[in-house]
């Protein structure tokens, strides 16, 4: 990663690449202890299905009775639900992780974040750009993004595509 800046609140690192946005996104979710909260245009592939992220979401929903995991996507018709690892993990446990895709009025947010709880947050102005910002404790940065998260999620519903149970 590019230099990093403490400041009272946490550590603020600059991403520039796709190797740094994997691991600031692997770290934020190892950070999680109650709710993952993932903003995506396409499921970002090269980041969400990672095996270790893939691992490591599993591992807070299922040894945390309570975790839970909302993922709402921002331009579903990108997504390739069939070859996801990370819809094949939310298709085995429903009851933990939420997929809703944006309401057309929520689709025009460019932006792709992922907020640990309300503390660590790794955020991308232009989803389809891996240059970033990574804070690992600043609450007023993460409430912030997760107000504009959950109005969004508020006025979006859960796709039935996102939910089949594989037999």
């Amino acid at each position: 990663m590019t230099p990093s800046e403490t400041t009272q609140q946490g550590t603020r690192s600059i991403l520039t690449s796709i190797e740094e946005v994997q691991a600031a996104a692997l770290q934020v979710a190892r950070s999680a202890t109650r709710l993952l909260t993932i903003h995506t245009q396409d499921l970002d592939p090269p980041v969400l299905d990672q095996p270790d992220f893939i691992e490591t979401v599993k591992r807070l929903v299922l040894t945390s009775g309570y975790a839970k995991v909302r993922v709402l996507l921002a331009d579903p018709a990108r997504t390739h639900y069939e070859s996801s690892r990370f819809i094949g993990l939310a298709r085995k446990i429903t009851s933990f992780i939420e997929i809703r895709h944006a309401h057309p009025d929520f689709r025009g947010h460019r932006a792709s974040f992922l907020i640990a709880d309300d503390r660590a947050i790794v955020y991308r102005a232009d989803a389809s750009r891996w240059e970033g910002v990574h804070e690992t404790n600043d609450r007023a940065v993460a409430r912030h993004y997760l107000s504009l998260f959950d109005q969004a999620w508020l006025g979006s519903a859960p796709h039935p595509e996102t939910r089949q149970l594989h037999l």
